[in-house]
Order: structure tokens, then C-alpha cells, then sequence
């Protein structure tokens, strides 16, 4: 039962969540207002993983044929030991449906925009917004709006969720993050998790034989949060200097790289306020480690516009949203966080586990998929 036609709906946000929403909304019959504060739609130069759970929701909102086009569907996981270089497993993804594809957010945030433009939603860039009130009501370049929702998808640093929750203080993981793009020829199409004491690095490739690195490294010193610190390849490569050959030879290449540092960031107690609501990194941050910051965005964002659709009143929709979402996503915010300490192992514990690893692969290729079933089988839009 379709409440939306008359619905005005106001999306804060033009990232991958805020336009997911745009346009689940807009295929509902919404009337939608996207409020972007930067000059254009960009994105860092960076990848990003589509799990089968995140391709599910993104699939049902009409714009499979354009993501079918332009990503590297991923054939395969497998964990290295970044100081010999050696592969310790191979876990296969090729089975998986809807594949598990890699992106470079730009072409995933174009492919969003062309959607939504197509569904008929306004996106305004350059907005400056103030005066947001829990009413939802909020001033835009000296205009008030009172929309019947605003959705906050304004990330980590969120205003909506200030209005919503008390404010909690994030802590530093004692992790920095490291992202860069290099030119490859190597476009095996698996990701692969190069494992060293006290730090790991992640890299896939993109289309246009281009290489997606992240690379984590523990250490005391504090780093700022976003993505948009320069740094000096140099420190890269230092951190990674005793590594094997094609670590570094992979690190020799980066020549333009961000650096983060990885914050912890408690999930909001509360995602709704009257008509105000929250979704993706505004609500519920995660670190890096499990690759579902976007994905559970888009699971958001497609929750959020059904729930709001079939309750008879906004309220009990934003209620809905919240009670299907909250422990799933504290869940995967869990297991991203195991995954840190897992990667970073060193001596004994490090020679276990990846001997362990190195069975599961032969023994069991599956297993490793199977204890993910939970999180890649979910599918928000059955």
C-alpha cells in the first residue's frame, strides 16, 4: 500500500546512502529533494566492495543493467601472508548470487545519480543547510523547508544525529588506515588480504586496470579522521618495508595516498526522531574490516523508504525502519571489529591461525562463505 505520492521527502546527503534512499523513495512515489553541500557529486578516488547483500537492494531499484556494466565481479578471497608472500588460502566467490563485484564509488555515486534523475528526484548541489529542528523543518540557502521526512545520510560527523542523540565521544582504534589507487596490469579478480604483525592490506582490482589499495597499520599515533589527509607514499611504504617483494613492489607503485585514522564510534541508540531519521555512517560507522560500510548503508536506505511506505504514518514507519536494522548492524560492526585483531596476529598466534586457514581452504573451501551466510544471504527486499 503505497503511502508516498503525496510524501515530500528530504534526503541530507549526497553520498552512496542518500541517493540508495532518493530512489527507493522516488520508485515509491515520493517526492524527493537531495541536499548535497558540495559543488558536484564526487567521490575519493577509492573502491569499494558490493557484497550480495548490498547487489540484492541495489538490484530491486531498477539499476541492474548499469551496475552489471561497470564493476569487476570477484572471483575469489584470498588471505596471503604478506612477509613471504606465499597465498595461505583461496576462498571462492564465484558461485555467488548476485555476484560480489568490486567498484570505484564515483561509477557506484553515477550510476545512483543517473537513477534518481531518471526517477524523477531533484538533487541540489551547493546547498548550504542550517537551522535543522527536530520537526525535521530546516532552512536552506535562507528558504525554510518543513518536508514530511528528512533523512539524515550526512556520514560520520552527522548533524541529524546530534539532533537525535546525546552527543558520545568516538575512540581511536590505535589503527590508521592508508587508501590509494595504483595503474596495474594484474587484474586477477580477487581481493586479497596481504596478513604481517600489527598490520594488513587489502587490495582488488577496479576497471580500467587500476588496483585498489587499503592498507591498515596499528601504532599509537594518532591520526584524524576522513579520508582527505595527504600523506607521504613514503610512510606507506616504510610501514610495510619488511614485508616479501610483492607487498612492497604492489606499495612501490603509489605515488598519490590518504591517510585516516580509524575511530570506533558507538551505533546511535536512537535512528529516528518525529520526523526525523538517520541511516548508513550517521547512524552507525563501521571500521574497514568486513567491507559493509556501503553495503549496509544501501540496506538502510531501501529498509527505511519500504518501512515508511507500508505503515500507515511516518512514525510507525521510522519505528519499523529501526527495530528491522538496529541488531543486524550491531552485528556486523562486531565482526568488522574481530576482523582487525584477526588480520594483525604475530608469532605463534599468527603460525596458528594461518594454519587454520590454510586447512579451511583445503578441507572446507566453503566454510569461510558458510560463516558469512548471515551477513551476504540477507536480502532486504524479500
Amino acid at each position: 500500500m503505497a503511502h508516498n505520492q503525496s510524501r515530500d521527502i528530504a534526503v541530507i546527503g549526497g553520498g552512496i546512502g542518500g541517493l540508495t534512499a532518493a530512489l527507493a523513495f522516488a520508485r515509491d512515489g515520493a517526492t524527493v529533494t537531495v541536499y548535497e553541500q558540495a559543488p558536484a557529486l564526487t567521490e575519493v578516488g577509492a573502491g569499494l566492495q558490493i557484497t550480495p547483500n548490498g547487489a540484492r537492494a541495489l538490484n530491486a531499484l531498477g539499476i541492474d543493467r548499469a551496475l552489471a556494466a561497470s564493476g569487476v565481479q570477484a572471483q575469489a578471497v584470498v588471505p596471503m601472508d604478506a612477509m613471504t608472500g606465499r597465498e595461505i588460502a583461496r576462498f571462492d566467490l564465484s558461485a555467488q548470487t548476485p555476484p560480489y563485484v568490486f567498484y570505484h564509488r564515483a561509477a557506484l555515486i553515477d550510476i545512483l545519480a543517473r537513477g534518481c534523475d531518471v526517477a524523477g528526484v531533484t538533487i541540489r548541489l551547493g546547498a548550504k543547510i542550517t537551522q535543522i529542528s527536530t520537526d525535521g523543518s530546516f532552512s536552506c540557502d535562507g528558504k525554510t523547508c518543513r518536508p514530511a521526512l528528512t533523512v539524515g545520510a550526512d556520514g560520520l560527523h552527522s548533524v541529524v544525529r546530534g539532533l537525535i542523540n546525546r552527543p558520545a565521544q568516538p575512540f581511536f582504534t590505535g589503527q590508521v588506515a592508508w587508501r590509494a589507487l595504483i595503474k596495474t596490469d594484474k587484474t586477477d579478480p580477487v581481493a586479497r588480504i596481504w596478513m604481517a604483525p600489527g598490520r594488513h592490506m587489502v587490495t582488488y582490482p577496479l576497471p580500467g586496470g587500476r588496483l585498489n589499495i587499503v592498507a591498515v597499520q596499528e601504532r599509537s599515533q594518532w591520526a584524524k579522521e576522513g579520508w582527505h589527509h595527504s600523506d607521504d607514499p613514503g610512510n606507506l611504504r616504510m610501514a610495510f618495508a619488511d614485508c616479501g617483494w610483492e607487498a612492497k613492489s604492489i606499495l612501490s607503485a603509489v605515488e598519490d595516498v590518504r591517510l585516516w585514522g580509524l575511530f570506533r564510534h558507538p551505533v546511535a541508540a536512537k535512528w529516528h526522531l518525529g520526523t526525523l531519521a538517520i541511516l548508513g555512517d550517521a547512524a552507525h560507522p563501521t571500521l574497514p574490516f568486513l567491507a559493509q560500510g556501503a553495503n549496509l548503508a544501501i540496506e538502510d536506505a531501501y529498509t527505511l523508504a519500504r518501512c515508511c511506505n507500508e505503515e500507515a504514518t511516518i512514525e510507525a514507519g521510522l519505528r519499523r525502519y529501526q527495530d528491522k536494522r538496529r541488531a543486524r548492524v550491531v552485528r556486523a560492526i562486531e565482526a568488522a571489529n574481530k576482523n582487525a585483531r584477526n588480520y594483525h596476529l604475530g608469532g605463534v598466534q599468527r603460525m596458528v591461525a594461518h594454519a587454520g586457514l590454510r586447512t579451511l581452504g583445503k578441507v572446507a573451501p566453503t566454510a569461510f562463505l558458510n560463516r558469512l551466510g548471515w551477513l551476504y544471504d540477507h536480502d532486504v527486499t524479500a
